[in-house]
Protein backbone atom coordinates (compact mmCIF):
# COMPACT_ATOMS: atom_id res chain seq x y z
CA UNK A 1 0.00 0.00 0.00
CA UNK A 2 1.32 3.34 -0.50
CA UNK A 3 0.59 6.86 0.61
CA UNK A 4 0.64 10.11 -0.72
CA UNK A 5 1.57 13.00 1.36
CA UNK A 6 -0.59 16.01 0.45
CA UNK A 7 0.33 18.99 0.03
CA UNK A 8 -0.31 21.54 3.30
CA UNK A 9 -1.76 24.53 2.83
CA UNK A 10 0.50 27.32 3.93
CA UNK A 11 -1.05 30.17 5.80
CA UNK A 12 -0.59 33.08 5.38
CA UNK A 13 2.90 35.30 6.02
CA UNK A 14 1.90 36.81 9.47
CA UNK A 15 5.08 39.11 9.19
CA UNK A 16 3.51 40.57 6.19
CA UNK A 17 -0.26 40.84 7.98
CA UNK A 18 1.70 42.31 10.65
CA UNK A 19 3.91 44.80 8.39
CA UNK A 20 0.35 45.94 6.54
CA UNK A 21 -1.66 46.06 9.40
CA UNK A 22 0.87 48.46 11.32
CA UNK A 23 1.35 50.72 7.86
CA UNK A 24 -2.45 51.19 7.41
CA UNK A 25 -2.28 52.41 11.15
CA UNK A 26 0.35 54.79 10.41
CA UNK A 27 -1.40 56.01 7.14
CA UNK A 28 -5.10 56.04 8.57
CA UNK A 29 -4.10 57.66 12.15
CA UNK A 30 -0.68 59.98 11.53
CA UNK A 31 -1.01 59.98 7.39
CA UNK A 32 2.23 58.37 7.05
CA UNK A 33 1.77 57.26 3.39
CA UNK A 34 2.77 53.47 2.95
CA UNK A 35 5.64 51.74 0.32
CA UNK A 36 2.63 50.28 -1.39
CA UNK A 37 -1.06 50.81 -1.43
CA UNK A 38 -3.32 49.82 1.06
CA UNK A 39 -7.30 49.97 1.09
CA UNK A 40 -9.30 50.47 4.41
CA UNK A 41 -11.38 52.31 6.64
CA UNK A 42 -11.09 53.57 9.73
CA UNK A 43 -14.13 53.95 12.40
CA UNK A 44 -14.76 55.65 15.68
CA UNK A 45 -17.22 54.56 18.16
CA UNK A 46 -19.61 57.13 19.31
CA UNK A 47 -18.62 57.07 22.53
CA UNK A 48 -15.25 57.83 21.78
CA UNK A 49 -16.34 60.42 19.35
CA UNK A 50 -18.57 62.26 21.41
CA UNK A 51 -15.95 62.50 24.24
CA UNK A 52 -14.46 64.83 25.89
CA UNK A 53 -12.84 67.69 24.04
CA UNK A 54 -9.93 66.13 21.97
CA UNK A 55 -10.08 63.00 23.53
CA UNK A 56 -10.72 61.53 19.95
CA UNK A 57 -7.66 62.91 18.17
CA UNK A 58 -5.90 61.99 21.04
CA UNK A 59 -7.08 58.30 20.75
CA UNK A 60 -6.69 58.24 16.71
CA UNK A 61 -2.94 59.73 17.24
CA UNK A 62 -1.71 56.92 20.59
CA UNK A 63 -3.46 54.20 18.37
CA UNK A 64 -1.08 55.29 15.04
CA UNK A 65 2.09 55.23 17.29
CA UNK A 66 1.48 51.91 18.77
CA UNK A 67 4.10 49.67 18.87
CA UNK A 68 4.19 47.66 21.94
CA UNK A 69 3.45 43.94 20.59
CA UNK A 70 4.58 41.21 22.64
CA UNK A 71 2.98 37.73 23.14
CA UNK A 72 0.74 38.76 25.69
CA UNK A 73 -1.04 41.54 24.18
CA UNK A 74 -0.35 40.24 20.50
CA UNK A 75 -0.60 36.54 20.45
CA UNK A 76 -0.87 35.78 16.89
CA UNK A 77 1.41 38.20 15.86
CA UNK A 78 -0.71 39.77 13.39
CA UNK A 79 -1.06 43.67 14.96
CA UNK A 80 -4.34 43.42 14.75
CA UNK A 81 -5.34 44.93 18.25
CA UNK A 82 -3.41 47.24 20.74
CA UNK A 83 -4.62 49.39 24.05
CA UNK A 84 -3.69 52.93 25.19
CA UNK A 85 -4.44 54.70 28.05
CA UNK A 86 -5.56 58.13 27.23
CA UNK A 87 -6.09 60.85 30.39
CA UNK A 88 -6.42 57.56 32.27
CA UNK A 89 -9.05 56.13 30.22
CA UNK A 90 -8.69 53.11 28.32
CA UNK A 91 -8.84 53.14 24.46
CA UNK A 92 -9.07 49.68 22.20
CA UNK A 93 -8.34 49.41 18.26
CA UNK A 94 -8.77 46.17 16.52
CA UNK A 95 -8.30 45.65 12.70
CA UNK A 96 -10.43 43.09 10.78
CA UNK A 97 -9.13 42.15 7.48
CA UNK A 98 -11.86 41.49 4.77
CA UNK A 99 -12.17 40.26 1.17
CA UNK A 100 -11.93 43.83 -0.99
CA UNK A 101 -14.99 43.39 -2.65
CA UNK A 102 -17.61 41.87 -0.32
CA UNK A 103 -19.19 44.94 1.24
CA UNK A 104 -17.55 43.68 4.93
CA UNK A 105 -19.55 40.53 4.22
CA UNK A 106 -16.02 38.16 3.42
CA UNK A 107 -12.74 37.67 6.03
CA UNK A 108 -10.00 37.71 3.38
CA UNK A 109 -9.21 34.91 1.56
CA UNK A 110 -5.82 36.05 1.61
CA UNK A 111 -4.95 38.44 4.59
CA UNK A 112 -1.34 39.05 3.31
CA UNK A 113 -2.15 40.19 0.00
CA UNK A 114 -2.94 43.82 0.02
CA UNK A 115 -4.08 43.93 -3.97
CA UNK A 116 -7.17 41.45 -2.19
CA UNK A 117 -7.94 43.04 1.60
CA UNK A 118 -9.55 45.33 2.77
CA UNK A 119 -8.52 46.91 6.28
CA UNK A 120 -10.98 48.19 9.31
CA UNK A 121 -9.81 49.40 11.60
CA UNK A 122 -11.73 50.39 14.52
CA UNK A 123 -11.27 52.74 17.24
CA UNK A 124 -13.33 52.43 20.31
CA UNK A 125 -13.50 53.09 24.58
CA UNK A 126 -13.03 50.02 26.36
CA UNK A 127 -16.71 49.90 27.61
CA UNK A 128 -17.87 49.77 23.86
CA UNK A 129 -16.31 46.41 23.55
Amino acid sequence: MTTSALPQNEGPDITAIAAQNDAFRKLACLGIAPDQPIAGNMHVTRSLAEAEDGLMAEAVKATGEFDVFEPENDPDGCHDFGAVDIRGQKVFWKIDLYEADSDFRCGAETPDNPATTLCVLTIMMASDW
